[in-house]
């Protein structure tokens, strides 16, 4: 080796080059990213954005005297929420950023804070127990020797958190899917596992000529009635009790079926046996959207995707699948004109749509 070589090589083998160097500083971030959920969720849980709400925001001390706490955690809870932009501070004073004044102050039209409470309260401890769930290949929020189904006994308090969470996710997933096809053509749509009617009423908003139909099971169609009552929508979309399991064959009469965020459940049989039945219901030049968080076909990403499949490891059978695994299921049907359409949101990135000829 030559000395100038060497002067270029640390003892590990590592290169002194600045411009090269590796540096645990991405092992630091992936190893505290826990620091900056769980800021957010003492804040809301402390009700924090909602105190600050249409005020002209707070120091320490006022804090420390509202919640009847020190002015010690106090500071430090507004610093740390200033510092993820969940906070500004403006003349010495702690006021929500627009990003939290949106989504995270109570009774807005996009409030996002049942998100935030479901993943504190349910799958933040499930997640403590990955590494069970990796090893048992079974579910750690829920008990599969005990409960039939995900929901089955569960807390109806938790369980009112998860379907908050659930339309909150999903409103501006379903804004961003509405952008990204067209629907302009479609008449009726049939959302399968539709949850609280949040893609409907968004896609509804967005196409005045479409009417939809929410297919699910009976603990959550009131939810979903209520919540397009409350949209303002319950002469365009109208609810459905039913199984797409246990039921033999789908609602007809639609145009579109939209499976939005379910296919990710289940295991590949059972997502096979959910597609033909929205190939015998659907009529000749039907669609069917299927709207997912995509791992893509190297299956080496994104984030967001690979991430959400171990999170369906701590809850559910199912995994992320693949833009080509789904293209192929549709093609062994028999549907036509298969494409994948991308987009950024929350909730999913694409969307794998088929017509049945």
């Amino acid at each position: 080796m030559r000395n100038d070589d060497k002067s270029r090589t640390g003892a590990a083998g590592m290169t002194a080059d600045p411009d090269h160097a590796l540096s645990p500083v991405p092992l630091m971030q992936l190893t505290t990213g826990f620091w900056a959920f769980k800021t957010l969720a003492a804040a809301h849980e402390l009700d924090l954005f909602h105190r600050l709400s249409g005020t002209t925001g707070t120091t320490a001390g006022d804090l420390a005297e509202a919640l009847a706490i020190q002015e010690r955690p106090a500071a430090m809870l507004l610093t740390g929420c200033a510092a993820l932009g969940l906070l500004v501070k403006v003349d010495g004073r702690f006021a929500n950023s627009p990003l939290a004044e949106e989504f995270l102050v109570r009774g807005k039209p996009y409030y996002f804070g049942g998100w935030v409470q479901m993943l504190d309260q349910r799958l933040y401890p499930g997640w403590a127990r990955l590494t069970e769930a990796i090893r048992s290949n079974r579910p750690t929020t829920w008990d599969p020797d005990r409960q039939s189904s995900l929901f089955d006994g569960e807390d109806p308090r938790l369980l009112a958190v998860f379907w908050e969470a659930m339309h909150s996710l999903s409103t501006f997933t379903a804004r961003a899917l509405g952008q990204a096809i067209d629907l302009s053509g479609q008449r009726r749509l049939l959302d399968v596992g539709g949850g609280s009617a949040a893609f409907d009423i968004e896609l509804c908003r967005l196409n005045p000529d479409l009417t939809a139909t929410v297919y699910e099971l009976p603990k959550v169609v009131d939810i979903a009635a209520e919540k397009v009552a409350e949209a303002g929508l319950s002469g365009r979309i109208e609810t459905v009790t039913g199984d797409f399991f246990a039921d033999s064959s789908l609602p007809d009469g639609h145009d579109t079926i939209l499976l939005s965020m379910i296919m990710h459940d289940w295991a590949e049989d059972r997502c096979r046996a959910i597609l033909q039945k929205c190939w015998a219901a659907l009529p000749s030049g039907g669609v069917v959207v299927i709207a997912e968080l995509l791992v893509n076909d190297e299956q080496t990403g994104p984030p967001s995707a690979a991430l959400m499949s171990l999170n369906m490891l701590v809850e559910t059978e199912g995994r992320n699948y693949t833009s080509a695994e789904y293209r192929a299921w549709l093609g062994d049907l028999g549907f036509q004109d298969i494409r994948t359409v991308w987009f950024e949101a929350a909730g999913a990135n694409g969307a794998v749509i088929g017509r049945k000829p």
